[in-house]
């Protein structure tokens, strides 16, 4: 296992629920150096883009640094698509629907880095086994990313949980 422990999230254009996913995670894990958080997308569609306005809104409502301002503590969030060497720098990567998970699990250049992608909502208990995806707020309204974040936010227990049972050095 690597030092720090390194978790990457994944959606497709990496402007929606995988920021939302990488700094709830971070906010969760605040102060924990042995802990490492990014984020990417399937595609270059967005590709330089900042975080979508409504999912920086949700997360400012809550009080998480937005990734909007350089001083924030995520710094500058900029999408960008997921390279080959982030499926090896990784301790874990997060797909946040079921086609991210099968795009990932396909390109995964070896089957270690395959072994590494789980969807985000395997880690909340009360999911139910076939609604494991988020699905893309992109397409609707405010009350579409408030149900990504509450979906994103019941599964950090159980990521933080996974942390800890992975290598006692990362307990939060």
């Amino acid at each position: 296992m690597t030092l720090p422990y390194r978790i990457i999230t994944v959606c497709t254009g990496n402007i929606c629920r995988s920021p939302m996913a990488e700094l709830m995670l971070r906010h969760a894990v605040a102060g924990n150096e042995g802990i490492r958080i990014d984020s990417a997308g399937t595609t270059q569609w967005e590709e330089g883009n900042p975080i979508d306005p409504r999912a920086a809104a949700v997360l400012r409502e809550r009080g998480i640094p937005d990734g909007t301002e350089a001083q924030s503590s995520s710094g500058l969030h900029r999408a960008r698509k997921i390279a080959a060497a982030d499926f090896i720098d990784n301790d874990l990567i997060l797909a946040m629907d079921t086609d991210h998970f099968d795009w990932l699990r396909e390109h995964a250049p070896t089957p270690a880095a395959r072994a590494k992608v789980q969807l985000i909502r395997e880690f909340d208990p009360a999911a139910e086994p076939g609604e494991l995806g988020i699905a893309d707020p992109w397409y609707g309204g405010s009350e579409d990313f408030e149900e990504a974040y509450r979906l994103i936010d019941a599964a950090i227990p159980g990521i933080l949980e996974h942390i800890g049972a992975a290598d006692p050095r990362h307990h939060v």
